[in-house]
């Protein structure tokens, strides 16, 4: 199910970095980069595609990068990163924060704040969750808090998060393409309850003159999170409307608005992009190839189907029909190529009979483990 890899052993070595560089600067998170292995820089690098979501890795030695704001206004994606270090170590300045990463320790970033590492004391291999902020119930301003800070992956929730993401990348070739979106669901789930838990923990932490605060402001991002389940769980329900959803949890409508309103987005918003999505993943999904549209639009509570097509198209720019052809066509090339590449190794066969002088050839990226 990897999707991209990248890797510059045929580069010549005086060349690589050059090259490693060169390719992430035409990247929508540009940076400067440094290191002390110019002259043969080895470096992997490995990216997934979970619906919204993206899932990468890297395998670098030394390296200094510098994400500026001049980086920033060039071009910024504005997502949340969080990084899962595997192995190494790398300092970091982060939103005010610096601090040191270790084996199995996350951290949270964003790519609109200006951004600096060092990795200088050996390879170091890491993974990066690339998550857009409208699939996080949070405020920008809780949030923050969290910037820059070192995250437990070794206990608790980060432990889970971190055994799915190590778990999905060292098994990929087992899991289909349609599944995809699926794994981002459980993804953002984990990193929603993670993050969470430490927000909770940071407000408890903060106690003395603020005690007073912690208390309702833990219950109200309870509040939202036990909202956002009981949405995600009626989306097929046409009658789901900010009026039945406040009289489901006993608030009225005006403070459901003002709830959301501190997420960055009105509340029909919120449901509207959450079936959309799911429309998004069952389109995709090859097993559901022979349904019809409108169906799967019904299924998620859009009564009309000129009322999704038209949502659809604003909010991906493309007709959900085009949607669906492209998604599909692209999972059977990969389906293709994932067979391809394993396909058995006939090199030594042919060594063996007499029949083959050539070299190897060498073995497609899909093998990457």
């Amino acid at each position: 199910m990897i999707e991209m890899v990248v890797q510059i052993d045929d580069i010549p070595p005086s060349e690589r970095f050059a090259a490693w560089r060169a390719l992430c600067d035409r990247t929508t998170i540009p940076m400067e980069l440094r290191s002390t292995h110019e002259g043969d820089f080895r470096a992997t690098m490995w990216g997934i595609h979970l619906g919204q979501v993206m899932v990468s890795g890297t395998s670098v030695p030394s390296l200094w990068n510098h994400r500026t704001p001049a980086h920033i206004r060039r071009s910024d994606p504005e997502l949340y990163h969080l990084q899962l270090h595997l192995s190494g170590e790398t300092d970091v300045r982060h939103a005010g924060a610096t601090t040191t990463l270790g084996a199995r320790q996350f951290m949270l970033s964003c790519t609109s704040r200006p951004y600096e590492a060092v990795i200088g004391r050996g390879r170091t291999d890491t993974m990066t969750v690339a998550v857009p902020p409208s699939l996080l119930p949070f405020p920008a301003a809780d949030l923050d808090r969290l910037l820059g800070r070192r995250l437990s992956g070794r206990t608790g929730i980060g432990a889970l998060l971190a055994d799915v993401l190590i778990r999905m990348s060292a098994e990929h070739t087992a899991y289909r393409a349609a599944d995809a979106p699926r794994l981002g669901t459980v993804v953002v789930d984990l990193l929603t309850a993670l993050l969470a838990h430490e927000l909770d923990g940071d407000a408890e932490a903060r106690g003395g003159a603020g005690a007073a605060h912690t208390a309702p402001e833990s219950q109200r991002r309870a509040l939202v999170l036990r909202i956002q389940d009981f949405a995600q769980r009626n989306l097929h329900t046409p009658g789901l409307t900010p009026a039945s959803i406040a009289a489901a949890h006993h608030i009225s409508v005006r403070y459901l608005h003002r709830l959301f309103e501190r997420q960055g987005h009105t509340v029909a918003a919120w449901i509207r992009a959450q079936r959309l999505e799911r429309c998004c993943r069952d389109l995709a999904d090859p097993a559901q190839s022979g349904l019809p549209i409108h169906a799967i639009a019904a299924r998620w509570g859009f009564s009309h189907a000129a009322d999704f097509s038209r949502a659809f198209r604003g909010a991906y720019g493309i007709p959900p029909r085009d949607f669906r052809r492209t998604a599909l066509s692209q999972q059977v090339r990969q389906s293709q190529l994932s067979e391809a590449s394993q396909l058995p190794d006939r090199t030594g066969e042919s060594d063996r009979t007499g029949e083959g002088e050539q070299d190897s050839p060498r073995r497609s990226p899909a093998h990457l483990r």
